[in-house]
Protein backbone atom coordinates (compact mmCIF):
# COMPACT_ATOMS: atom_id res chain seq x y z
CA UNK A 1 0.00 0.00 0.00
CA UNK A 2 2.75 2.32 0.85
CA UNK A 3 4.57 1.74 -3.02
CA UNK A 4 1.29 2.36 -3.93
CA UNK A 5 0.91 5.63 -2.71
CA UNK A 6 4.85 7.04 -3.39
CA UNK A 7 3.90 6.21 -6.97
CA UNK A 8 0.58 8.13 -6.79
CA UNK A 9 2.24 10.97 -4.77
CA UNK A 10 5.54 11.12 -7.24
CA UNK A 11 3.01 10.78 -10.26
CA UNK A 12 1.51 14.00 -9.18
CA UNK A 13 4.52 15.53 -8.76
CA UNK A 14 5.42 15.23 -12.89
CA UNK A 15 5.74 18.67 -15.01
CA UNK A 16 5.43 18.15 -18.06
CA UNK A 17 6.50 20.57 -21.07
CA UNK A 18 3.52 23.20 -22.24
CA UNK A 19 4.18 25.03 -25.12
CA UNK A 20 2.92 28.95 -25.66
CA UNK A 21 -0.10 28.37 -28.09
CA UNK A 22 -0.47 30.51 -31.25
CA UNK A 23 -2.90 32.69 -30.02
CA UNK A 24 -1.11 33.49 -26.38
CA UNK A 25 2.12 34.36 -28.57
CA UNK A 26 -0.27 36.86 -30.67
CA UNK A 27 -1.50 38.15 -27.34
CA UNK A 28 1.73 39.13 -26.17
CA UNK A 29 2.97 40.75 -29.33
CA UNK A 30 -0.26 42.91 -29.44
CA UNK A 31 0.34 43.80 -26.08
CA UNK A 32 4.00 44.34 -26.46
CA UNK A 33 3.47 46.71 -29.63
CA UNK A 34 0.95 48.82 -27.23
CA UNK A 35 3.30 48.87 -24.47
CA UNK A 36 6.47 50.08 -27.51
CA UNK A 37 4.38 52.89 -29.24
CA UNK A 38 0.56 52.73 -27.99
CA UNK A 39 1.51 55.63 -25.25
CA UNK A 40 3.60 58.08 -27.15
CA UNK A 41 2.90 61.55 -28.52
CA UNK A 42 2.77 61.27 -32.97
CA UNK A 43 4.96 63.17 -34.75
CA UNK A 44 2.63 65.82 -36.17
CA UNK A 45 5.39 68.15 -37.75
CA UNK A 46 8.44 68.42 -38.71
CA UNK A 47 10.68 66.69 -36.88
CA UNK A 48 13.89 69.38 -35.16
CA UNK A 49 16.86 68.14 -33.71
CA UNK A 50 15.80 69.00 -30.10
CA UNK A 51 12.53 67.39 -30.88
CA UNK A 52 14.26 64.19 -31.43
CA UNK A 53 16.12 63.80 -28.46
CA UNK A 54 13.57 64.71 -26.48
CA UNK A 55 11.49 61.77 -28.27
CA UNK A 56 14.85 59.74 -27.15
CA UNK A 57 14.93 60.54 -23.81
CA UNK A 58 11.31 59.76 -22.86
CA UNK A 59 10.96 57.25 -25.24
CA UNK A 60 13.96 54.88 -26.18
CA UNK A 61 14.07 52.02 -24.69
CA UNK A 62 17.53 51.85 -24.22
CA UNK A 63 16.91 54.22 -22.02
CA UNK A 64 14.46 53.31 -20.13
CA UNK A 65 16.21 50.05 -19.06
CA UNK A 66 18.32 52.44 -17.25
CA UNK A 67 16.08 53.99 -15.35
CA UNK A 68 14.18 51.52 -14.61
CA UNK A 69 17.82 49.91 -12.96
CA UNK A 70 18.24 53.11 -11.49
CA UNK A 71 14.52 52.89 -9.64
CA UNK A 72 15.69 49.22 -8.36
CA UNK A 73 18.68 50.27 -6.99
CA UNK A 74 16.66 52.99 -5.09
CA UNK A 75 14.22 50.05 -4.02
CA UNK A 76 17.55 48.22 -2.31
CA UNK A 77 18.83 51.23 -0.91
CA UNK A 78 15.21 51.04 0.96
CA UNK A 79 16.03 47.43 1.78
CA UNK A 80 18.92 47.98 3.36
CA UNK A 81 18.00 51.14 5.26
CA UNK A 82 15.25 48.27 6.82
CA UNK A 83 18.50 46.40 7.91
CA UNK A 84 19.08 48.59 10.39
CA UNK A 85 16.26 48.45 12.79
CA UNK A 86 15.46 46.37 15.55
CA UNK A 87 14.00 42.51 14.86
CA UNK A 88 10.49 42.26 15.91
CA UNK A 89 9.52 38.33 15.78
CA UNK A 90 6.22 36.84 16.49
CA UNK A 91 5.93 33.76 17.19
CA UNK A 92 2.48 31.41 17.56
CA UNK A 93 2.03 27.71 17.93
CA UNK A 94 0.11 24.85 19.35
CA UNK A 95 0.69 21.23 20.18
CA UNK A 96 -0.91 18.15 20.48
CA UNK A 97 0.22 15.03 21.81
CA UNK A 98 -1.39 11.02 22.11
CA UNK A 99 -0.46 10.79 25.40
CA UNK A 100 0.12 12.57 28.32
CA UNK A 101 3.91 14.07 28.93
CA UNK A 102 4.31 12.26 32.17
CA UNK A 103 7.80 11.41 34.26
CA UNK A 104 9.02 10.65 37.41
CA UNK A 105 12.15 11.33 39.45
CA UNK A 106 15.27 8.89 40.47
CA UNK A 107 17.68 8.63 43.13
CA UNK A 108 20.91 9.51 42.37
CA UNK A 109 22.12 7.23 45.07
CA UNK A 110 20.32 4.41 45.00
CA UNK A 111 18.91 4.33 41.71
CA UNK A 112 15.12 4.23 42.65
CA UNK A 113 12.49 5.97 41.94
CA UNK A 114 11.77 8.59 44.38
CA UNK A 115 8.47 9.74 42.76
CA UNK A 116 4.97 8.85 41.35
CA UNK A 117 5.23 9.23 37.21
CA UNK A 118 3.48 12.84 37.19
CA UNK A 119 2.71 15.51 34.01
CA UNK A 120 3.61 19.91 34.18
CA UNK A 121 1.97 20.41 30.89
CA UNK A 122 -1.34 19.12 28.90
CA UNK A 123 -1.36 16.84 26.17
CA UNK A 124 -2.49 20.12 24.06
CA UNK A 125 -0.60 23.82 24.22
CA UNK A 126 -1.02 26.84 22.79
CA UNK A 127 1.81 29.59 23.14
CA UNK A 128 2.56 33.06 21.98
CA UNK A 129 5.64 35.28 21.96
CA UNK A 130 6.68 38.80 20.79
CA UNK A 131 10.34 39.53 21.09
CA UNK A 132 12.44 42.34 20.13
CA UNK A 133 16.04 42.31 19.41
CA UNK A 134 19.01 44.62 18.52
CA UNK A 135 22.42 43.61 17.56
CA UNK A 136 24.75 46.83 17.53
CA UNK A 137 27.28 45.01 15.56
CA UNK A 138 24.39 44.02 13.06
CA UNK A 139 23.35 47.75 12.99
CA UNK A 140 27.07 49.11 12.49
CA UNK A 141 27.07 46.50 9.43
CA UNK A 142 24.04 47.16 7.76
CA UNK A 143 24.59 50.70 8.32
CA UNK A 144 28.07 50.57 6.24
CA UNK A 145 25.93 48.08 3.71
CA UNK A 146 23.26 51.07 3.47
CA UNK A 147 25.78 53.65 2.73
CA UNK A 148 27.52 51.03 -0.04
CA UNK A 149 23.77 50.90 -1.68
CA UNK A 150 23.46 54.58 -1.36
CA UNK A 151 27.01 55.04 -3.41
CA UNK A 152 25.92 52.26 -5.69
CA UNK A 153 22.45 54.22 -6.23
CA UNK A 154 24.76 57.59 -7.53
CA UNK A 155 26.79 55.55 -9.62
CA UNK A 156 23.90 54.25 -11.60
CA UNK A 157 22.93 57.96 -12.14
CA UNK A 158 26.40 58.98 -13.30
CA UNK A 159 25.89 55.52 -15.58
CA UNK A 160 22.32 57.29 -17.25
CA UNK A 161 24.18 60.09 -17.52
CA UNK A 162 26.27 58.41 -19.70
CA UNK A 163 24.04 56.57 -21.30
CA UNK A 164 21.92 59.52 -22.00
CA UNK A 165 24.95 61.41 -23.80
CA UNK A 166 25.76 59.04 -25.91
CA UNK A 167 22.13 58.64 -27.04
CA UNK A 168 22.04 62.44 -27.70
CA UNK A 169 25.12 61.71 -29.80
CA UNK A 170 23.75 59.23 -31.82
CA UNK A 171 20.69 61.34 -32.49
CA UNK A 172 23.14 64.08 -33.61
CA UNK A 173 24.75 62.14 -35.96
CA UNK A 174 21.57 60.20 -37.18
CA UNK A 175 19.04 63.80 -37.51
CA UNK A 176 21.89 65.14 -39.46
CA UNK A 177 22.27 61.87 -41.95
CA UNK A 178 18.35 62.39 -42.42
CA UNK A 179 18.32 65.88 -42.91
CA UNK A 180 20.85 65.39 -45.53
CA UNK A 181 19.36 62.41 -47.22
CA UNK A 182 15.50 64.64 -47.13
CA UNK A 183 17.01 67.52 -48.81
CA UNK A 184 18.93 65.60 -51.61
CA UNK A 185 15.88 62.94 -52.55
CA UNK A 186 14.19 65.02 -54.62
CA UNK A 187 17.04 65.88 -56.25
CA UNK A 188 18.42 62.44 -56.71
CA UNK A 189 15.07 60.87 -58.16
CA UNK A 190 15.09 63.36 -60.77
CA UNK A 191 18.72 62.77 -61.63
CA UNK A 192 17.51 58.87 -62.00
CA UNK A 193 14.55 59.68 -64.04
CA UNK A 194 16.69 62.03 -66.61
CA UNK A 195 19.24 59.37 -66.80
CA UNK A 196 16.77 56.55 -67.09
CA UNK A 197 15.04 58.73 -70.11
CA UNK A 198 18.35 59.26 -71.55
CA UNK A 199 19.50 55.66 -71.66
CA UNK A 200 15.79 54.93 -73.34
CA UNK A 201 17.04 57.18 -75.67
CA UNK A 202 20.01 55.99 -76.28
CA UNK A 203 19.10 52.29 -76.75
CA UNK A 204 16.46 53.59 -79.66
CA UNK A 205 19.82 55.23 -81.17
CA UNK A 206 21.57 52.34 -80.74
CA UNK A 207 18.91 50.09 -82.59
CA UNK A 208 18.55 52.30 -85.54
CA UNK A 209 22.52 52.70 -86.31
CA UNK A 210 22.10 56.72 -85.72
CA UNK A 211 25.71 56.18 -83.71
CA UNK A 212 28.46 54.37 -84.25
CA UNK A 213 28.50 51.30 -82.07
CA UNK A 214 31.88 51.74 -80.03
CA UNK A 215 30.39 55.04 -79.33
CA UNK A 216 26.75 53.90 -78.19
CA UNK A 217 27.84 51.55 -76.27
CA UNK A 218 30.59 54.05 -74.88
CA UNK A 219 27.28 55.97 -74.11
CA UNK A 220 25.38 53.79 -72.78
CA UNK A 221 28.10 52.55 -70.15
CA UNK A 222 28.21 56.28 -69.03
CA UNK A 223 24.50 56.61 -68.55
CA UNK A 224 24.27 53.15 -66.81
CA UNK A 225 27.43 53.77 -64.45
CA UNK A 226 25.36 57.36 -62.97
CA UNK A 227 22.37 55.43 -62.60
CA UNK A 228 24.66 52.58 -60.61
CA UNK A 229 25.94 55.29 -58.27
CA UNK A 230 22.89 57.07 -58.06
CA UNK A 231 21.03 54.22 -56.65
CA UNK A 232 23.53 52.90 -54.74
CA UNK A 233 23.29 56.93 -53.13
CA UNK A 234 19.32 56.20 -52.94
CA UNK A 235 19.56 53.37 -51.05
CA UNK A 236 21.69 54.36 -48.41
CA UNK A 237 20.07 57.72 -48.07
CA UNK A 238 16.80 55.88 -47.60
CA UNK A 239 18.18 54.26 -44.70
CA UNK A 240 18.83 57.19 -42.63
CA UNK A 241 15.29 57.97 -41.41
CA UNK A 242 14.58 54.00 -40.05
CA UNK A 243 17.14 54.69 -38.10
CA UNK A 244 17.04 57.89 -36.42
CA UNK A 245 13.04 56.69 -36.20
CA UNK A 246 14.35 53.36 -34.09
CA UNK A 247 16.42 55.89 -32.06
CA UNK A 248 13.52 57.91 -31.69
CA UNK A 249 11.06 54.99 -30.53
CA UNK A 250 9.07 55.50 -33.72
CA UNK A 251 7.13 52.72 -35.51
CA UNK A 252 9.46 51.25 -38.15
CA UNK A 253 7.73 52.41 -41.60
CA UNK A 254 5.81 55.70 -40.13
CA UNK A 255 6.64 58.23 -42.22
CA UNK A 256 7.39 61.76 -41.06
CA UNK A 257 9.31 64.82 -42.23
CA UNK A 258 12.80 66.31 -40.50
CA UNK A 259 12.63 70.41 -39.93
CA UNK A 260 15.22 71.74 -42.79
CA UNK A 261 18.21 73.32 -40.86
CA UNK A 262 18.16 76.87 -41.91
CA UNK A 263 21.83 76.67 -42.66
CA UNK A 264 24.97 75.20 -41.44
CA UNK A 265 26.81 77.06 -39.29
CA UNK A 266 30.73 75.91 -37.98
CA UNK A 267 30.62 75.35 -34.15
CA UNK A 268 32.90 77.31 -32.91
CA UNK A 269 35.44 76.32 -29.57
CA UNK A 270 37.02 79.03 -27.77
CA UNK A 271 38.08 77.29 -24.47
CA UNK A 272 41.38 76.56 -24.24
CA UNK A 273 42.82 72.73 -23.71
CA UNK A 274 43.63 73.37 -20.05
CA UNK A 275 39.84 74.79 -19.18
CA UNK A 276 38.69 71.22 -20.88
CA UNK A 277 40.79 69.35 -19.09
CA UNK A 278 39.65 70.48 -16.25
CA UNK A 279 36.20 70.60 -16.96
CA UNK A 280 36.29 66.76 -18.25
CA UNK A 281 38.10 65.82 -14.92
CA UNK A 282 35.40 67.45 -13.03
CA UNK A 283 31.86 66.19 -14.83
CA UNK A 284 32.90 62.76 -16.41
CA UNK A 285 30.48 60.69 -15.48
CA UNK A 286 33.17 57.59 -16.04
CA UNK A 287 35.20 59.36 -13.20
CA UNK A 288 32.78 60.53 -10.74
CA UNK A 289 31.68 56.59 -10.97
CA UNK A 290 35.44 55.52 -9.82
CA UNK A 291 35.48 57.99 -7.10
CA UNK A 292 31.99 56.40 -6.11
CA UNK A 293 33.55 52.99 -6.43
CA UNK A 294 36.81 53.66 -4.23
CA UNK A 295 34.50 54.77 -1.48
CA UNK A 296 32.56 51.77 -1.56
CA UNK A 297 35.78 49.62 -1.49
CA UNK A 298 36.59 51.80 1.68
CA UNK A 299 33.27 51.18 2.70
CA UNK A 300 33.80 47.65 2.65
CA UNK A 301 36.95 47.28 4.23
CA UNK A 302 35.07 48.89 7.43
CA UNK A 303 32.54 46.88 7.28
CA UNK A 304 34.55 43.70 7.24
CA UNK A 305 36.45 45.64 10.19
CA UNK A 306 32.94 46.01 11.92
CA UNK A 307 32.84 42.34 12.03
CA UNK A 308 35.35 41.64 14.06
CA UNK A 309 34.10 43.46 17.63
CA UNK A 310 32.26 42.07 19.80
CA UNK A 311 28.25 41.43 19.05
CA UNK A 312 26.24 43.08 21.78
CA UNK A 313 22.53 42.19 21.82
CA UNK A 314 19.22 43.74 23.62
CA UNK A 315 16.32 41.95 23.62
CA UNK A 316 12.95 42.36 25.54
CA UNK A 317 9.77 40.00 24.89
CA UNK A 318 6.39 38.97 25.72
CA UNK A 319 5.29 35.45 26.10
CA UNK A 320 2.25 33.66 26.49
CA UNK A 321 1.72 29.75 27.69
CA UNK A 322 -1.96 28.18 27.68
CA UNK A 323 -0.69 25.71 30.11
CA UNK A 324 -2.93 25.32 33.05
CA UNK A 325 -0.02 23.52 35.35
CA UNK A 326 2.16 26.79 35.32
CA UNK A 327 1.35 29.33 37.84
CA UNK A 328 2.02 32.91 35.65
CA UNK A 329 0.46 31.66 31.98
CA UNK A 330 1.94 35.27 30.75
CA UNK A 331 5.18 37.05 31.46
CA UNK A 332 7.66 39.50 30.39
CA UNK A 333 11.53 39.06 29.59
CA UNK A 334 14.35 41.18 29.01
CA UNK A 335 18.03 40.31 28.40
CA UNK A 336 21.75 41.13 27.56
CA UNK A 337 23.93 39.38 25.64
CA UNK A 338 27.83 39.99 23.85
CA UNK A 339 29.69 37.49 22.23
CA UNK A 340 33.42 37.94 20.43
CA UNK A 341 34.87 35.35 18.12
CA UNK A 342 37.94 35.61 19.69
CA UNK A 343 39.77 33.80 16.16
CA UNK A 344 38.70 36.99 14.33
CA UNK A 345 41.31 39.28 15.81
CA UNK A 346 43.44 36.71 13.33
CA UNK A 347 42.01 38.23 10.31
CA UNK A 348 42.71 41.76 11.36
CA UNK A 349 46.06 42.02 9.99
CA UNK A 350 44.97 40.85 6.59
CA UNK A 351 41.68 42.37 6.44
CA UNK A 352 44.23 45.56 6.62
CA UNK A 353 46.39 44.44 4.20
CA UNK A 354 44.04 43.98 1.36
CA UNK A 355 42.52 46.87 1.81
CA UNK A 356 45.93 48.78 1.18
CA UNK A 357 46.18 47.04 -1.66
CA UNK A 358 42.53 47.39 -3.17
CA UNK A 359 43.30 51.31 -2.27
CA UNK A 360 46.25 51.33 -4.01
CA UNK A 361 44.42 49.51 -7.04
CA UNK A 362 41.92 51.82 -6.83
CA UNK A 363 43.86 54.64 -7.07
CA UNK A 364 46.20 53.61 -10.23
CA UNK A 365 42.71 52.86 -12.04
CA UNK A 366 41.86 56.26 -11.05
CA UNK A 367 44.82 57.78 -12.86
CA UNK A 368 44.34 55.42 -15.28
CA UNK A 369 40.89 56.55 -15.94
CA UNK A 370 42.07 60.24 -15.66
CA UNK A 371 44.82 60.15 -18.48
CA UNK A 372 42.12 57.98 -20.58
CA UNK A 373 39.71 60.76 -20.10
CA UNK A 374 42.41 64.23 -20.95
CA UNK A 375 43.35 61.35 -24.15
CA UNK A 376 40.03 61.71 -25.35
CA UNK A 377 40.00 65.28 -24.74
CA UNK A 378 42.28 65.96 -26.67
CA UNK A 379 41.76 63.44 -29.92
CA UNK A 380 37.96 64.82 -29.86
CA UNK A 381 39.13 68.93 -29.99
CA UNK A 382 42.04 67.35 -33.00
CA UNK A 383 38.92 65.94 -34.52
CA UNK A 384 36.97 68.75 -34.54
CA UNK A 385 39.68 70.56 -35.73
CA UNK A 386 40.56 67.90 -38.44
CA UNK A 387 36.20 68.20 -39.26
CA UNK A 388 36.23 71.81 -39.62
CA UNK A 389 39.03 72.24 -41.49
CA UNK A 390 37.38 69.30 -43.98
CA UNK A 391 34.07 71.14 -44.14
CA UNK A 392 35.33 74.05 -45.20
CA UNK A 393 37.22 72.70 -48.13
CA UNK A 394 33.94 70.50 -48.90
CA UNK A 395 31.99 73.83 -48.95
CA UNK A 396 34.20 75.91 -51.21
CA UNK A 397 34.36 72.07 -53.42
CA UNK A 398 31.15 71.82 -53.49
CA UNK A 399 30.57 75.92 -54.60
CA UNK A 400 32.61 75.07 -57.60
CA UNK A 401 30.71 71.69 -58.44
CA UNK A 402 27.54 73.55 -58.56
CA UNK A 403 28.61 76.59 -60.12
CA UNK A 404 29.92 73.48 -62.88
CA UNK A 405 26.35 72.54 -63.08
CA UNK A 406 24.74 75.77 -63.52
CA UNK A 407 26.74 76.35 -66.53
CA UNK A 408 26.23 72.89 -67.58
CA UNK A 409 23.31 72.68 -67.38
CA UNK A 410 22.65 76.33 -69.34
CA UNK A 411 24.92 74.85 -72.10
CA UNK A 412 22.57 71.96 -72.64
CA UNK A 413 19.19 74.09 -72.61
CA UNK A 414 21.13 76.22 -75.17
CA UNK A 415 21.93 73.43 -77.59
CA UNK A 416 25.54 73.67 -77.04
CA UNK A 417 26.27 70.68 -74.72
CA UNK A 418 25.51 67.01 -75.15
CA UNK A 419 22.87 65.81 -72.75
CA UNK A 420 25.29 63.14 -71.15
CA UNK A 421 27.26 66.23 -69.98
CA UNK A 422 24.84 67.64 -68.29
CA UNK A 423 23.87 64.57 -66.55
CA UNK A 424 27.34 63.58 -65.34
CA UNK A 425 27.51 67.18 -64.13
CA UNK A 426 24.47 66.95 -62.37
CA UNK A 427 25.65 63.45 -60.93
CA UNK A 428 29.41 65.33 -59.93
CA UNK A 429 26.69 68.27 -57.98
CA UNK A 430 24.72 65.61 -56.44
CA UNK A 431 27.91 63.66 -55.05
CA UNK A 432 29.17 67.33 -53.70
CA UNK A 433 26.42 67.88 -51.82
CA UNK A 434 25.73 64.46 -50.14
CA UNK A 435 29.77 64.66 -49.28
CA UNK A 436 29.07 69.03 -48.20
CA UNK A 437 26.26 66.97 -46.16
CA UNK A 438 27.81 64.02 -44.83
CA UNK A 439 31.25 66.28 -43.69
CA UNK A 440 28.47 68.69 -41.99
CA UNK A 441 27.39 65.82 -40.17
CA UNK A 442 30.89 64.89 -39.43
CA UNK A 443 31.33 67.92 -37.95
CA UNK A 444 28.26 67.66 -35.86
CA UNK A 445 28.91 64.97 -34.45
CA UNK A 446 32.48 65.82 -33.56
CA UNK A 447 31.30 68.77 -32.00
CA UNK A 448 28.81 66.39 -29.96
CA UNK A 449 31.72 64.41 -29.09
CA UNK A 450 33.60 67.22 -27.72
CA UNK A 451 30.85 67.80 -25.41
CA UNK A 452 30.52 64.21 -24.53
CA UNK A 453 34.33 64.10 -23.49
CA UNK A 454 33.81 67.58 -21.39
CA UNK A 455 30.58 65.42 -19.20
CA UNK A 456 28.53 67.78 -20.33
CA UNK A 457 25.14 66.96 -20.01
CA UNK A 458 22.29 67.07 -22.90
CA UNK A 459 19.52 67.83 -20.64
CA UNK A 460 19.64 70.19 -17.43
CA UNK A 461 18.97 68.95 -13.85
CA UNK A 462 15.34 70.68 -13.50
CA UNK A 463 12.71 70.94 -16.53
CA UNK A 464 9.27 72.67 -16.53
CA UNK A 465 7.62 69.35 -17.40
CA UNK A 466 8.60 65.66 -19.05
CA UNK A 467 6.07 66.50 -22.25
CA UNK A 468 8.05 66.54 -25.66
CA UNK A 469 7.34 70.87 -25.76
CA UNK A 470 9.05 71.00 -22.26
CA UNK A 471 11.90 68.61 -23.05
CA UNK A 472 12.44 69.82 -26.25
CA UNK A 473 12.75 73.62 -24.93
CA UNK A 474 15.31 72.58 -22.10
CA UNK A 475 17.48 70.62 -24.51
CA UNK A 476 17.62 73.97 -26.20
CA UNK A 477 18.25 75.73 -23.46
CA UNK A 478 21.40 73.29 -22.58
CA UNK A 479 22.34 73.46 -26.11
CA UNK A 480 22.41 77.26 -26.34
CA UNK A 481 24.53 76.91 -22.31
CA UNK A 482 26.41 74.43 -23.51
CA UNK A 483 27.58 76.53 -26.71
CA UNK A 484 28.46 79.76 -24.54
CA UNK A 485 31.13 77.03 -22.00
CA UNK A 486 32.70 75.50 -24.82
CA UNK A 487 33.05 78.78 -27.24
CA UNK A 488 34.57 80.44 -23.78
CA UNK A 489 31.58 81.72 -22.13
CA UNK A 490 30.62 81.34 -18.96
CA UNK A 491 28.69 78.54 -17.61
Amino acid sequence: MVPLACALALAGCAVTPQPLSLAERQAQLRADRQTMFGSQEAVSAPVTLQEAMARALKYNLDYRVKLMEEAMAQRQLDLSSLDMLPKLALAAGYTSRSKDNASSSQNVATGEQSLVPSISTEKRDRTADLNLSWNVLDFGVSYYSAQQQADRVLILEQRKRKVAQQLMQQVREAWWQAAGAQQLQGRVDALLKDAQSALEDARQVEKQKLRSPLDALNYRRQLLDVIRQMSAVRNALSQAKPRLAAIMNVSPGQDFQVATPSGMPVPALGMDVDRMEEMALLNRPEVVEAQYSSRISALETRKAMAKLLPGLEFSVGQHYDSNKFLVNNSWSDAGLRISWNLLNLFSAGPITRAADAQKQVSNSQRLALNMAVLTQVHVAYLDFQGKSRQYELEHELNGVDQAIYQQTRNAVESGASARLQGILADANAVFSSLRLYQSYGDLQNAYGLMGASLGLDPLPSTTKGYDLASLSQALQGAENQWQGTVSGGKQ
